[in-house]
């Protein structure tokens, strides 16, 4: 169907593919860009927020797009590579209208105007023309008379409802997370870190204790901070708990140390002590990077129990790619370390065999106190993504993996700096006016 044929519903455009005329993908929908007017008058859609490969977020304007075809924006391919940056007069649809309390007019029992919770808004282009603008509203109702159960939802016209242009204050984040609630933790951090710092704060209060915990691992140190300095204690301290440890580490260790003593305080004693063991280490170091949860076995243990802690879904690719044979305790610091059995010898050898006779005794752990550059030649000599860290008694004390170790090397502002233009295989395109006067 072609643009303009029908209405489109913003939350439907999130997350929906980009093409150029050749069926080339340019990126991801994250947003649609407006501009409000006075009057009364819909808003004009100037155009949409595209994240590219590198999750670069451009702005396609839309004089651009030529199409809305089941379930893709089809564009004219010429696209400005230029980082969006939202302007004062404009409107991000998904992140600033959406949870939004507004009224319409004159639809209460005695004619007043009657509060309602923005869910979605449609655009529409024009007849005859390649402009758009925001139509409807569709709102759900809240507490009303005995005759109109609660939760009531419709669809209004734009005019019909009143109070856009003013700031929201403890605007709620339920519509914009169902929205993205299908995001990896990564997509989804990097949704929140360009919201205003007042929208980010409200959606990170939204989310749940582990979601929330996901997504703060994946955010630049200024974000992860700002977002933790606005809960209340309590509730930083679950989120805490929630990561892990090494990533915990690293969030508190950013902190002042009165804060960060404090917070410890507050988590779960277990928790706090494998943080303050991290905290203990230099932080470019085998122990400053190690998480303290790997699979951990005692070599009575099958090849098939072995399997079932591989499974498990919450645990990282890394960090399932071998099992650590050690005696009890099972915990970090463990009993003594005996060897690592590698996932794929798991997959050759009989489920009833035991781990403790299929164990590599001969990679050499590393010690806590060993240097990045020496972790990183470790991984790269013996084409490993994880590697044991065991002390001076021989206790296995956690794993580092390749992602942390990636972490530290990369520059320190990696998580807010795209790719080269070239790496996008885009660098061909031709840069153009982005429409927006």
């Amino acid at each position: 169907m072609a643009a303009g044929a029908y209405r489109v519903f913003v939350s439907h455009l999130s997350g929906v593919a980009v093409f150029d005329p050749n069926g080339d993908q340019v990126g991801r929908v994250r947003d649609v860009v407006a501009m409000l007017r006075v009057g009364g008058r819909p808003p004009r859609v100037l155009g949409l927020v595209v994240e590219v490969v590198s999750r670069r977020r451009v702005f396609i304007p839309m004089t651009r797009v030529t199409g809305v075809e089941s379930g893709q924006v089809i564009t004219t391919g010429v696209v400005n590579m230029r980082r969006f940056e939202q302007r004062p007069t404009e409107t991000l649809v998904l992140g600033e209208l959406l949870d939004r309390r507004v009224r319409l007019v004159g639809k209460d029992e005695a004619g007043k105007d009657e509060e309602v919770t923005v869910l979605d808004v449609s655009i529409t282009q024009l007849p005859a023309r390649r402009d758009w603008e925001i139509d409807k509203v569709f709102v759900r109702r809240g507490k009303g008379g005995a005759l109109r159960r609660k939760g009531e939802t419709l669809t209004v016209e734009w005019s019909a409802v009143t109070g856009f242009s003013l700031e929201e204050h403890g605007q709620g984040a339920e519509n914009l997370l169902a929205t993205f609630e299908r995001l990896r933790p990564a997509d989804l951090a990097n949704v929140l870190h360009h919201l205003s710092p007042k929208r980010r704060a409200e959606v990170a209060a939204a989310l749940d204790d582990d979601r929330l915990a996901d997504v703060l691992e994946e955010l630049p140190d200024d974000d992860q901070i700002e977002i933790l300095g606005k809960l209340k204690e309590e509730r930083a301290a679950d989120v805490l708990e929630a990561m892990d440890p090494d990533d915990a580490a690293d969030l508190l260790s950013e902190l002042p140390e009165e804060e960060k003593e404090r917070l410890l305080t507050l988590m779960q004693p277990d928790d706090a002590a494998d943080v303050r063991r991290l905290l203990a280490y230099e932080e470019r170091t085998a122990g400053g990077l190690m998480t303290t949860e790997p699979i951990v076995l005692r070599p009575d243990a099958t090849v098939a129990d072995a399997l079932a802690r591989v499974r498990n879904p919450d645990l990282s690719p890394a960090l399932a790619a071998q099992v650590y044979v050690c005696r009890p305790p099972d915990e970090t610091p463990t009993g003594k370390y005996l060897g690592t059995v590698h996932f794929q010898r798991l997959l050759r050898d009989p489920p009833f065999a035991l781990v403790g006779s299929i164990t590599d005794t001969d990679l050499r752990p590393l010690p806590p106190d060993t240097p990045l550059p020496a972790v990183t030649s470790y991984l790269a000599t013996y084409n490993m993504v994880a590697a044991p860290v065991v002390d001076d008694s021989g206790s296995l004390l956690g794993a580092v993996t390749v992602d942390d170790v990636l972490d530290h090397l990369l520059p320190d502002d990696w998580r807010e700096t795209e790719l080269l233009q070239g790496a996008l295989g885009m660098s061909d395109l031709p840069e153009a006016a982005d429409g927006r006067g």
